[in-house]
């Protein structure tokens, strides 16, 4: 298993170097179009990839398929209670299953990144490179989280109700909770920021540090505009490392990412507890990230009833993880395919009802 996740590791760090280094070495603001094309590329990559899952586990390709699923066994303790393992169609099923959860999971990421991005008023032209490192990061820390919460469950299966508790309490959260703008100023960690480096008040191009005299500070934040004065950099002492806004929005960025984490794993968990097949499902669902944030950034405020959609799949993931064995035994061996519809009709009534009921009800509050 260890060259399987090495070769699969540098597939995606191959794909990325590709994405940053030919693809985007420039930085530009991402059109809708563009975005839509990238999107459309890796939906597709992580999609065709369950072609590999398939013929990867129905082989048993360097130990693929060979990891108990508590996915497809009764619950521990249970009469009659056996091992199951994953042949290639059951994983199959389960990778998609569980992309397309945690695709739809990150949509709502996907708004409070666009609410970070105008409180810092991040230059469009680099939008596009906060997202590329904070991806990286989001990909190291789901990578440590993912193995973390796969021994946890292999050591105490207990914690497969705990999981399963919390998802579904997250889920009815998300529909009472009213959302609001939050002030990132406030959050502890940008303050600590502030104290442990100046902060600029200016960007200064794509640059996350510059050094107070270097002439990396006279770099505008738009190229071809004229350096406006930056009283932080023209007060500090030469040579001193100072931060520009674009960090203190990569660090919010990745918080945020985590925060959704907590939330995600466990729902994957709930799908499969597979580390490969969860490992691999969150990358793939990462990966389009930044492509999904540029195609839907100036739309998203009409995709208000997703956020509804979100929160039921969270609670039927939460149910399914509690009562998978009773639910195998009710459903037969398909009750994976039964879920993965599921999540697909859960998720185009959010889409639909944004679509049609929203306009509506615009129509009538500016009528009344």
């Amino acid at each position: 298993m260890f060259w399987m996740y090495a070769g699969f590791i540098v597939l995606v760090l191959g794909l990325l170097a590709l994405d940053l280094g030919v693809f985007h070495r420039k930085a530009h603001v991402v059109s809708v179009k563009e975005a839509l094309g990238w999107s459309g590329f890796w939906i597709s990559l992580g999609l065709a990839f369950a072609g590999f899952i398939y013929f990867g586990y129905e082989n048993q390709w360097l130990g693929l398929g060979l990891t108990p699923d508590q996915m497809t066994e009764a619950p521990a303790g249970s009469a009659g209670a056996a091992t199951v393992y994953n042949d290639g169609a059951e994983a199959a099923l389960k990778y998609v299953t569980g992309y397309l959860v945690e695709k739809s999971l990150a949509v709502d990421n996907i708004f409070v990144i666009a609410m970070l991005f105008s409180f810092f008023a991040v230059p469009q032209i680099y939008q596009h490179r906060v997202l590329f490192w904070g991806i990286i990061g989001a990909l190291l820390m789901r990578g440590l989280m993912i193995a973390l919460g796969a021994q946890l469950l292999q050591r105490f299966t207990w914690i497969i109700y705990l999981f399963g508790g919390f998802l579904i309490l997250t889920g009815i959260k998300m529909l009472t909770m009213e959302s609001h703008e939050a002030n990132p100023d406030r959050n502890p960690l940008v303050r600590l920021m502030r104290r442990l480096w100046p902060v600029t008040e200016r960007f200064h191009g794509g640059h996350f540090f510059v050094r107070a005299g270097s002439s990396t500070v006279l770099e505008p934040e738009t190229p071809g505009a004229e350096r406006k004065p930056d009283a932080i950099v023209d007060s500090a002492k030469a040579g001193t490392l100072l931060a520009t806004p674009l960090l203190l929005a990569l660090v919010m960025v990745e918080v945020t990412d985590l925060i959704f984490a907590v939330d995600s794993i466990p729902a994957i968990f709930a799908i499969t507890t597979d580390p490969f097949l969860v490992f691999t499902s969150n990358v793939f669902a990462i990966l389009g990230l930044r492509s999904l944030y540029f195609a839907l950034a100036g739309m998203i405020h009409r995709f208000r009833y997703l956020k509804v959609s979100l929160a039921v799949i969270l609670m039927v993931v939460g149910v399914k993880m509690m009562i998978h064995g009773w639910l195998k035994s009710l459903l037969g061996g398909n009750f994976n395919l039964y879920l993965l519809g599921l999540v697909l009709l859960i998720l185009a009534a959010g889409v639909v009802a944004s679509l049609v009921l929203a306009p509506r009800e615009d129509h009538e509050v500016a009528g009344a």
